[in-house]
């Protein structure tokens, strides 16, 4: 059983661009830049394992982690060119 989760800690939605596929990947944690961080190094998600470098394109501020997992399901149902506009790589 995992402990509680500290009541001020804030939580991010993010989503990851692949520099080399073009891929994009979307993710919640309490410090994205770390995250992005391991997902480079191999040791994050199985998606982000291939298409390294990995940048940093969106983070969006959550209140609770309940929050950011329901915003990150949201994203994920996008369609790719609407994820595009979302985090700013097409108009």
């Amino acid at each position: 059983m995992s402990a509680p989760e500290a009541p001020n800690k804030r939580w991010f939605v993010y989503v990851l661009y692949s520099a080399t596929t073009g891929r994009l990947y979307t993710g919640v944690s309490t410090d994205p830049r770390k995250r992005l961080g391991k997902h480079n190094e191999g040791k994050g998600a199985k998606n982000t394992r291939y298409g390294k470098p990995w940048l940093l394109v969106y983070v969006e501020p959550k209140r609770n982690k309940s929050e950011a997992l329901k915003r990150e399901a949201e994203i994920k149902k996008l369609k790719r060119k609407d994820k595009l506009i979302l985090v700013g790589l097409a108009a």
